[in-house]
């Protein structure tokens, strides 16, 4: 199992973009840096939850709990000696977004409400979006 690196995005910057289609070669110069003995990477950053092998190293990326892409509900990952389960929690999406409007002080609350509480982006759309940084 080894041991367990988390970061935001990747372990070399906290806004790097790496999906989980990216080339190999990508992903080994991403995690070039990272200590033979880190044998598992937990990353987010675009919110999208997957797993995936890199060079004998498990990548988890644990998804988002405020603003999840793929399908509704907060996504979340578990992280054990005995592997990794990506997980999704139920969530009544209309009662949350009556209560943030209604109790929050952000001032975008309705805005962001509709954009990632009551929209759901599907996978691809997410990849979409996120691939013009990710190859850049």
């Amino acid at each position: 199992f080894g041991d367990v690196l988390v970061c935001h995005a990747t372990p070399r910057d906290d806004e790097e973009v790496v999906l989980v289609d990216s080339p190999i070669a990508r992903w080994l110069d991403v995690l070039g840096g990272v200590p033979d003995s880190i044998r598992t990477v937990v990353c987010g950053h675009t919110h999208m939850p997957f797993v995936r092998q890199v060079d004998r190293r498990t990548v988890v990326n644990a998804g988002s709990v405020g603003m999840p892409y793929g399908a509704p509900g907060p996504s979340w990952a578990l992280v054990t000696p005995e592997g990794v389960q990506l997980r999704r929690s139920a969530l009544d999406r209309e009662s949350a977004a009556h209560q943030i409007v209604q109790t929050s002080s952000y001032p975008g609350r309705q805005q962001w409400v509709d954009e990632y509480l009551l929209t759901n982006y599907s996978d691809t759309e997410a990849l979409d979006a996120f691939r013009a940084r990710a190859e850049g």
